[in-house]
């Protein structure tokens, strides 16, 4: 509902900021000229504030190795707060380009990325999705582009992982939403096709869930395993609750995307999440000389571990870096997205690209497993399912 709500209210502010855009000419590329980034992410409010400190974490440790400037031009990143709500993302986004002449626009969490999705396609602006998960968010504008995660191809790994491992009869749950909504497809659907059977698809909504009816429910359906996806500071939520109603003890196995046990929030979630089997693009378990600097890099400036969210920004900036170093500086809408179609490169969780098609990012989905380790709790890699696309997307 959030998500169709800010389409429809964000259609006159965005015609009103195509036609003042308009109106400003593109300045021309000298070397004193900054290249402005306008940056829209939630730093307070419930829920999402967590969001906006890993991404701009990562924004801090990507500049900090590969420096601020790039093809000849100073990076300036104009970071505001948007609170995580979508009216609050469409005014500072057309703000940005109105009064500030951003070159750029990074984008937060998925309602927010589609509240501004027709602002950017009138002004033309290259726009990077660093922590929307929806698979419909990057065919919402031609300028929008994403090496952050999706939520659909985990979903459909974890499906693919379940049904060799035992599991025939699940209940799914997840959060009333797009990426949860889109889980929820994904995994029934190749569930299914693989042969096995959904019992019943369980909803709640994403803001105060209450579980307490859902767990009832599960524990009344006595299916072997539940398919669960919630964004990362639910997850420990439930996993706990799931443990004090007594469903740890009947056998019922838990399986979900990789922000069940979210690195950010892992270590304080408590024991229960020992075991807990996920898929997704990274842990910061992952053991590459690469990922140890760059956990190294990210715990010491901002006293904590990187996550999966955060490489959203740091390898969305690699991929905006590399993007202008072919276009010569030239921030161009068009030329960006031309740049950035098809590239592929190292990340900290391996290897990744950028889709010449959709825009989206390709890249390998590992299943883990929660471990205690020295008294610290890491989602350990057990198995690797290489360069994944996004199934909801066309071939």
């Amino acid at each position: 509902m959030l998500r169709r709500r800010s389409v429809v209210k964000g259609i006159a502010a965005s015609a009103a900021a195509g036609v003042l855009t308009k109106s400003f000419p593109r300045p021309a590329i000298a070397a004193d000229v900054p290249l402005k980034i306008g940056v829209s992410m939630p730093l307070t409010g419930a829920g999402f504030a967590a969001v906006g400190k890993l991404l701009g974490g990562a924004m801090k440790v990507y500049t900090a190795q590969h420096g601020d400037s790039v093809a000849g031009r100073k990076i300036e990143l104009l970071i505001h707060d948007d609170s995580g709500n979508p009216d609050n993302a469409r005014r500072i986004v057309q703000e940005m380009i109105v009064n500030d002449k951003v070159d750029l626009v990074a984008m937060g969490i998925t309602p927010c990325t589609l509240a501004v999705a027709q602002l950017v396609t009138e002004a033309k602006k290259a726009t990077l999705c660093m922590s929307s998960g929806a698979s419909i968010t990057t065919t919402k504008s031609p300028y929008f582009f994403r090496v952050g995660f999706i939520i659909a191809p985990q979903a459909w790994i974890c499906a693919e992982w379940a049904i060799k491992n035992g599991a025939k009869r699940v209940v799914t749950l997840v959060n009333e939403w797009a990426p949860g909504t889109e889980a929820e497809t994904a995994f029934k659907t190749r569930f299914q096709q693989v042969g096995g059977e959904i019992i019943e698809s369980l909803r709640v909504p994403l803001s105060s869930p209450d579980f307490a009816p859902s767990l009832q429910r599960i524990a009344d359906l006595k299916p072997d395993s539940a398919f669960i996806y919630f964004p990362g500071p639910l997850a420990p939520v439930f996993t706990r609750q799931f443990a004090e109603k007594g469903l740890a003890q009947t056998g019922i196995k838990i399986f979900g995307p990789g922000d069940l046990c979210d690195d950010d929030s892992l270590d304080n979630a408590g024991d229960q999440m020992i075991g807990l089997i996920t898929s997704g693009y990274y842990t910061a378990a992952h053991d590459t000389p690469l990922n140890k600097q760059y956990q190294a890099d990210f715990t010491k400036l901002n006293n904590m571990r990187g996550d999966f969210t955060s490489l959203g920004a740091y390898d969305g900036l690699h991929l905006v870096y590399e993007a202008l170093k072919k276009t010569g500086g030239d921030a161009d809408g068009d030329k960006i997205i031309a740049a950035v179609k098809g590239m592929a490169f190292e990340s900290p969780r391996g290897p990744i690209s950028c889709d010449a098609a959709t825009r989206d990012i390709v890249s390998n989905i590992y299943m883990r497993k929660v471990e205690k380790i020295d008294g610290h709790l890491w989602a350990k890699e057990f198995e690797t399912f290489p360069n994944v696309k996004d199934p909801l997307k066309p071939a």
